[in-house]
C-alpha cells in the first residue's frame, strides 16, 4: 500500500513494514508505458459501483485485443472477488490473540473459499485504525495485477471516474475511489508486481497526480510518464543494495520546486532547512509586506494596523481553546515570574528599594496584560531589560548626587518618551525596520539568548556563597568537629549543641558535632542562640549540608528534561496522542519532576519567594507619584534630555524583537502590528512612570520561548511522513492567562514557596539554549569546527564559497563580542544603538 512512501506485507510476519521510499527497476517503467499505449484506457467513466466498472472496462476493449465471452465472463468473476487485505492492530488485539487456539497458524495455511466483494464497507473497513493516518479529503486508488492461468495474453485497464464513489469492501479503508489499473496475464516471473508498483508510486507523485486528472487522452498520460521518466535518478546496480529500504527522508521538494529549479538542485538538504533557500528567493527579506509600507498620512501605519488586526480580535480568544494553550501558559508563566525576581532583585539594589520585587511584579502583570489585550501582536511577551536596568541605575545615582526626586524625575522622562513614541507612529518611523537585516536579528538574538545563558549559570554559582561547599571536610577528622554557643565572655561555661556544659578552656572535652535536637532544654539552636545576642564558636559552625551540590543537579537535570521530552514527540515509542501531549507539556512536566525530587530529598535549597503583601518595597515612597513639588520646575524640561536616549533604547529594542518573531518561517497568518505594538508600549510608558513601576519593552527569549510552545503540527501524517509545521497558535487568550496569574501571585506565595530557585534557572538555561540554537549562526560557527568532508548540505553551501561564510560568521562573531563587553560596561545603555 502506499500513501507517500511504500510499504508492503512482511512474509510470515504478519505485518506491515515500515514506510520505505520505492526504488523501481527502470524496466517497470517502460512496461507501463506499453500496457498504457496498448490497453484500455476509460477517462471520466460514469459508474457507481465496481461491478458496473469491470463490465464497461471488459466490453470497452480495444478489437485486436479483445477477450471471448467465456474468458469475460471468468475474468470478471475473478477480479468481483474479495480482496484480502492485511489488517492493522494495535497492541493490545496482538496479545489478545496470543491467547488463542495453537492451531490457528495451521488453519490458516489451508485455503479458504472466498466471497464476492461485498457493495457496502465491511466492519473491518470502517473500524480501521489505519484511516486515522490518511490525510482529510484523501482518495483511493486501486491497482489489481496478478497472474491468470487462462489468459493468453496480458489484460489492461487505467480507469478514471468522472466522481469519486466509494466501492464497497474493495479498499483497506472506506474512502471514495477516483482511479483503477488493471493489469492480468499469463503466468511471468516478477513483471507483472513490479509493473504494479510503479503505477502505483506514479499515482502517489503530486505531478503525476495533476496529469491524471487533468487527462483527455491516452497521450497525456504517456507524456505524464515521459515526465516523470526525465525527473528519474538511476543507481548504480553494483553500488547499492536492491534490497535495502530506503528510509523517508526528513524534507520532501515541493512540486513548485520540482518544475522550477535546477534538477540538481531539486535534491532535498541534508538538514531540512529551507529557510536559507527562500530568503536568497525574496531579497525583499521576510517582512516586505504591507506592514511597513508608509501611506504618507499621519497615524496611517497605525490605522492600517488597526484595520488588519480588528477582523482577527474574536478568533485570538476562541483559537486559544486547546490543551496546549495550558502548558504554555504555565511555562512561560513560571519564566515570567523568575525574570520578574530577578530583575526586581536587581532593581531593589540600583534604586535603593524604589523599585523591587513587589513592583516588579505589579508592572509586568498590568503591563503585560493591557499589552496583550490590544496589541498587534499578542504572543509578545513585555518585561525589563538590561539597557533599561543600566538607565535606572545611572538615573538615581544622578538624582542622589543632584538632591533631587528620583520618582518624580523619572516621571517627566516616562512622560517625554511616551510623547516621543507617539510622534514616531504618527510619523511611520516603524518603516525603517525594512532596513533591518539577518546579520542585525541573528546579532541581537545571539545577545540576549547568552546573557539568558549566562545569567542563569552566574546565579546558580552564587550559591556557593550562601551555602558554601565542604572543601575541608574530611570524615576522618569527624571527632574532632564541634560547634557551641557562647553568651558569656571567654573562659567562662558555654552551652553546646546536643551536649553538656563544658568550659572553653577544656579542648579535650569537645565532643563531636551532633545534627540531632537539643538533648536538654537548656541546650540552644543555632537560631536561639543568635537571637539571644550569642555568637558560635568551633569548627563545624559553619557547616551546612551539600545545597550547592544538590541544586546544581537540579538546574541540569531540569534542563536536560525540558530537552529530553520536547523531543518526545519524534520518539518511536508510545502512541502519537501520547507522544504530543508529553511534548507539548515539557517544561511543566520537566518542573514538576524536580520539585519532586526536591521534596523527597528535603534539603533546604533556595526557593522562590514571592511578596505576600501589597505595599511597596521602600515605605518611604507612595503608589501614585506627583509630577510637581519635590523637584525644581525646570527638572521637566531637562528630562527630554535623557529622555532622547531612553526613545531610542525602546524602539530599537522593541522593534528588533517584533522583527525576530514576525520572520516568515513561523508563518503567522493574521499580520504584524509594527506601529500598534509602539503605540502600546508608549502609552504604558506614562502608565508605569505615573505608579512607579518599571519601565518594560519585549523580552526577545521569552517571545521565542512563547511561539515555540505554540507550535502546530498537522494532526495526521502518512507513514513515513513527518509532521508538518503549519504555524503558530495565534491567540491573545496565553499572554492574558500568564499576567492574570503573574497579578494573583502575591496570593499564592504559599504554593510558589515549594518551587526551587534552580529549577527555574535550568528553565532559564533551557530557554537561551533553543533561541540560541534557532538562529542560522549557530549552524555557521559549526561549520568553523567541522572539515569539509563532514560538513552539512546546507542550501547556501551550494552557492556561497565557504570562505565567504567563514568570514561572514567571523565579522558577526566579533561585533558579538564587541556587544558583550559594551553590555558589560556603563555603556551598555547605547547597546541596542549599537545593534
Amino acid at each position: 500500500r502506499w500513501i507517500k512512501f511504500e510499504e508492503k506485507v512482511e512474509h510470515g510476519g504478519e505485518r506491515w513494514s515500515a514506510p520505505h521510499v520505492p526504488a523501481l527497476p527502470l524496466h517497470s517503467l517502460f512496461q507501463l508505458r506499453t500496457c498504457l499505449q496498448k490497453g484500455t484506457t476509460l477517462l471520466d467513466l460514469d459508474a457507481t459501483s465496481f461491478q458496473e466498472i469491470i463490465d464497461k472496462a471488459l466490453s470497452g476493449q480495444p478489437e485486436e485485443a479483445e477477450l471471448q465471452p467465456a474468458l469475460r465472463e471468468r475474468l470478471a468473476a475473478l477480479l468481483l472477488l474479495q480482496p484480502q487485505h492485511q489488517p492493522t492492530k494495535s497492541l493490545l488485539q496482538l496479545l489478545a490473540e496470543l491467547g488463542r487456539s495453537p492451531c490457528r497458524g495451521k488453519a490458516k495455511g489451508r485455503s479458504e473459499p472466498r466471497t464476492q466483494l461485498s457493495k457496502t464497507p465491511l466492519k473491518e473497513q470502517l473500524r480501521n485504525r489505519f484511516k486515522k493516518k490518511v490525510p482529510p479529503g484523501a482518495e483511493a486508488a486501486h491497482v489489481a495485477v496478478g497472474e491468470v492461468e487462462f489468459l493468453e495474453k496480458p489484460f489492461t485497464a487505467f480507469i478514471r471516474l468522472r466522481r469519486a464513489v466509494s466501492l464497497g469492501s474493495l479498499a483497506e479503508v472506506s474512502l471514495p475511489s477516483r482511479f483503477l489499473f488493471i493489469l492480468l496475464g499469463p503466468p511471468k516471473a516478477k513483471a507483472y508486481h513490479e509493473v504494479g508498483r510503479a503505477m502505483a508510486t506514479l499515482l502517489t507523485d503530486e505531478l503525476f497526480q495533476r496529469v491524471a486528472w487533468q487527462a483527455e487522452h491516452r497521450e497525456d498520460l504517456i507524456t505524464g510518464i515521459e515526465e516523470f521518466l526525465d525527473e528519474l535518478i538511476v543507481l548504480p546496480p553494483g553500488k547499492w543494495d536492491p534490497s535495502t529500504r530506503i528510509p523517508p527522508p526528513s524534507h520532501l521538494p515541493s512540486p513548485r520546486r520540482r518544475t522550477a529549479v535546477d534538477p540538481l538542485d531539486q535534491q532535498p538538504h541534508g538538514n531540512g532547512d529551507t529557510t536559507a533557500a527562500e530568503d536568497r528567493a525574496s531579497p525583499g527579506h521576510p517582512r516586505s509586506g504591507e506592514e511597513l509600507e508608509r501611506t504618507g498620512r499621519l497615524f496611517g501605519g497605525l490605522l492600517r494596523d488597526i484595520r488588519r488586526k480588528a477582523p482577527w480580535y474574536g478568533s485570538d480568544f476562541s483559537d486559544a481553546l486547546h490543551p496546549q494553550c495550558l502548558s504554555a501558559v504555565l511555562y512561560i508563566y513560571l519564566a515570567t515570574v523568575t525574570n520578574a525576581i530577578t530583575f526586581g532583585g536587581m532593581l531593589g539594589d540600583a534604586t535603593a528599594n524604589m523599585q523591587g520585587v513587589l513592583e516588579s511584579f505589579l508592572g509586568t502583570a498590568v503591563a503585560g496584560f493591557f499589552f496583550c489585550l490590544s496589541s498587534g501582536q499578542p504572543l509578545t511577551i513585555l518585561s525589563s531589560t538590561g539597557p533599561v536596568l543600566v538607565f535606572e541605575r545611572l538615573l538615581f545615582s544622578f538624582s542622589q548626587d543632584h538632591s533631587l526626586d528620583y520618582l518624580e524625575f523619572r516621571l517627566w522622562i516616562g512622560l517625554w518618551v511616551a510623547f516621543f513614541g507617539v510622534v514616531l507612529v504618527a510619523t511611520e518611523a516603524s518603516h525603517l525596520v525594512r532596513y533591518f537585516t539577518r546579520f542585525t536579528e541573528e546579532g541581537f538574538c545571539a545577545l540576549i539568548s547568552l546573557i539568558f545563558i549566562y545569567d542563569s549559570l552566574k546565579k546558580m554559582l552564587s550559591l556557593a556563597d550562601a551555602f558554601p561547599i565542604n572543601w575541608q571536610y574530611r570524615l576522618d577528622n569527624v571527632t574532632s568537629y564541634s560547634c557551641t554557643c557562647n553568651l558569656s565572655s571567654p573562659g567562662r561555661q558555654v552551652r553546646r549543641w546536643g551536649g553538656p556544659k563544658v568550659s572553653m578552656c577544656d579542648s579535650s572535652s569537645l565532643p563531636t558535632l551532633s545534627l540531632q535536637p537539643p538533648a536538654t532544654p537548656a541546650a540552644l539552636s543555632r537560631t536561639q542562640c543568635l537571637d539571644r545576642g550569642g555568637h558560635l564558636l568551633g569548627t563545624s559552625c559553619q557547616y551546612v549540608p551539600d545545597v550547592t551540590l544538590i541544586s546544581f543537579l537540579l538546574f541540569g537535570a531540569t534542563s536536560l528534561f525540558c530537552i529530553i521530552l520536547k523531543r518526545f514527540r519524534s520518539s518511536r515509542y508510545f502512541p502519537v496522542v501520547v507522544r504530543k501531549l508529553v511534548s507539548d507539556f515539557a517544561v511543566i512536566l520537566a518542573i514538576l519532576a524536580s520539585c519532586a525530587v526536591d521534596a523527597v530529598l528535603g534539603l533546604e535549597t533556595p526557593k522562590l519567594l514571592v511578596p505576600s503583601e501589597l505595599k511597596p518595597t521602600n515605605p518611604a515612597r507612595a503608589w501614585i507619584v506627583f509630577p510637581v513639588g519635590a523637584n525644581p520646575w525646570w527638572v521637566c524640561l531637562v528630562s527630554a534630555v535623557p529622555a532622547v536616549l531612553v526613545t531610542i533604547l525602546i524602539f530599537m529594542d522593541q522593534q528588533i524583537t517584533a522583527v525576530i518573531l514576525n520572520r516568515r518561517e513561523y508563518k503567522l497568518q493574521k499580520g504584524a502590528g509594527f506601529h500598534l505594538d509602539l503605540l502600546c508600549v508608549s502609552l504604558l510608558m506614562v502608565v508605569t512612570s505615573v505608579f512607579g513601576l518599571p519601565w518594560y519593552v519585549s523580552a526577545t527569549v521569552i517571545s521565542l520561548a512563547h511561539m515555540e510552545s505554540l507550535r502546530k503540527e498537522s494532526a495526521t501524517s502518512a507513514p513515513g511522513e513527518h509532521p508538518k509545521f503549519l504555524g503558530i497558535r495565534e491567540q491573545r487568550l496565553t499572554g492574558l492567562a500568564v499576567f492574570i496569574l503573574m497579578g494573583a501571585s502575591v496570593f499564592m506565595a504559599p504554593v510558589l514557596k515549594h518551587i526551587p530557585m534552580p529549577v527555574l534557572y535550568g528553565v532559564f538555561l533551557h530557554m537561551g539554549v533553543t533561541a540560541l540554537n534557532s538562529i542560522q549562526l549557530m549552524d555557521r560557527v559549526r561549520l568553523l569546527l567541522m572539515p569539509a568532508k563532514h560538513q552539512p548540505d546546507l542550501p547556501y553551501l551550494r552557492h556561497v564559497p565557504l570562505r565567504r561564510v567563514h568570514l561572514f560568521t567571523i565579522i558577526q562573531l566579533l561585533c558579538l563580542a564587541l556587544l558583550w563587553v559594551l553590555k558589560s560596561t556603563m555603556a551598555a545603555i547605547i547597546f541596542p544603538v549599537m545593534v
